[in-house]
Formats: C-alpha cells, sequence, structure tokens
C-alpha cells in the first residue's frame, strides 16, 4: 500500500508540474503553509526537495512555537540541540541552533542524509542490539528482539545541559525519561507523534512524576509529508505545571 501512495503521487506531480501547478505553489511557499504541505506530500522520498522546504516534521503550530524558541532562547548563545531520529528536523535545526547532536538507528537512512548536513551537526548511528530479553525495547512494529539501551543513552556522551531536545526515533518512552534528566532548567522537550496511546502514557507519567513541574502543550495539525493530522506535545518544566491541547 505504502509503495502504491508513493508512486501514485510521483505520477501526480509529474502531471501538476506539467500544468505549472507545482511552480504556483512554489511561488506561494513558504508564505501559505497549505502550499508548504501539498509540495511536501508531492516531495515524498524526495530528499532533496524536502530539505529545500525548510521544515521538519512535526505539526506547523509546533514548528512556530519552537522556533520562536530558539530565536530568543539565551541571547549571545546558540542554542544546544539534541535529538533522537535524524532528517528533516536535523536540517531545520541546523539552520537555527548553535550545534545539533543527532543520534540515527538506522545506518543507511544516514549515509543518504550525512551528506546534506551543515558543519555544526553532529550524526551518529547507534544501531540496536539484537536480544531475547531487550532492556530497553521499541514498540514499532519488525523492531522485536532488538535492545536500544546504547541508542538511548547516546545523549550522555554529549557533556552539558541542552536547551532542545527532539524525541522522533525509536524507543521514545524511555527517551523522554533520559531527556528531561539532561534538559537545561529553561529547555523545552518535542515529543513527536503523540497520536500513540503508548506515548501519551509515557508523557503522563512523567507529568505525575514531576508532581505537577512539567507542561505539556500538545498542538494537532497538518504536518509536512503527512497526509492527515497528527500531534506533536512540546514539554517543559517549570515550578508549577499544567496540560492543554
Amino acid at each position: 500500500m505504502k509503495t502504491l501512495y508513493i508512486r501514485v503521487l510521483r505520477v501526480l506531480r509529474g502531471v501538476l508540474t506539467r500544468l505549472g501547478v507545482v511552480a504556483l505553489l512554489e511561488r506561494r511557499s513558504p508564505r501559505s503553509r497549505t502550499a508548504t504541505w501539498l509540495l511536501s506530500l508531492l516531495a515524498i522520498h524526495d530528499v532533496d526537495a524536502l530539505v529545500r522546504l525548510d521544515v521538519a516534521w512535526w505539526t506547523f503550530d509546533s514548528l512556530d512555537r519552537v522556533q520562536a524558541f530558539l530565536a530568543v532562547h539565551r541571547p549571545g548563545r546558540a542554542a544546544r540541540v539534541f535529538e533522537w531520529g535524524s532528517g528533516a528536523s536535523t536540517l531545520w535545526l541546523a539552520e537555527r541552533a548553535g550545534e545539533v547532536h543527532s543520534v540515527e538507528h538506522d545506518a543507511g537512512w544516514a549515509q543518504v542524509l550525512a551528506p546534506r548536513l551543515p558543519g555544526n551537526v553532529d550524526l551518529r548511528v547507534v544501531a540496536p542490539v539484537p536480544s531475547s530479553s531487550p532492556t530497553v525495547p521499541s514498540a514499532k512494529p519488525g523492531h522485536a528482539g532488538l535492545d536500544f539501551s546504547a541508542y538511548v543513552s547516546a545523549i550522555d556522551d554529549v557533556e552539558g545541559e541542552l536547551d532542545l531536545v527532539v524525541i522522533d526515533g525509536r524507543a521514545r518512552e524511555a527517551c523522554l525519561a533520559r531527556a528531561l534528566e539532561r534538559l537545561a532548567p529553561d529547555g523545552l522537550v518535542v515529543f513527536d507523534n503523540v497520536d500513540r496511546r503508548r506515548y501519551v502514557e509515557a508523557i503522563d507519567a512523567q507529568v505525575a512524576a514531576s508532581g505537577g513541574r512539567l507542561q505539556v502543550v500538545v498542538s494537532r495539525g497538518l504536518t509536512p509529508a503527512l497526509p492527515y493530522p497528527t500531534r506533536t506535545a512540546l514539554l517543559r518544566l517549570s515550578r508549577a505545571g499544567s496540560r492543554t491541547a
């Protein structure tokens, strides 16, 4: 089904290109989020076309919030970023942060992405280890019998506090707990795809453990490269927390 979807979109892009529709959308993007979103759908599996759109694959609302956070955060010192799961977000963040440390579990994808990365990005491949009883498993289909312990703990190889941590890879529940331990006092966590119940439960558990200090804002809406609305959560620690949607 996925292969058919990609083929259909590629054929559609060819037709719309000949009709001049793609050129029209490109002129309207990035001023029009709808145009950017449509272009991202037509550029599926075209890495360079997606990079040119200059968007991370989070909801557009969360993109605006993170951009504002990075723009005003700690004047005089650009933000230090760590992310689990590399991709469009890695390049988007590199344009707006001082340094980006990205950990990827898929060596093949990392090879595709690496030549496109600027000098302020450190991309590491930390593959899962086969195990009959994983200490840190992933619930994603096809990942049974793999231990992501080293992948999750890779954040500890980066010294100092982190201003922004992005959770958009594997074993996200375990990544969240580790991210909050390394976050600067005024830092921010981006947790993508929180439509999934296990992710919501992981966030709720951390809110409870924080005694209400963990603030969670969940935005739902259009997301680049996805044909349906999704949710991205932004988390911050404070003296008094609340959850909004």
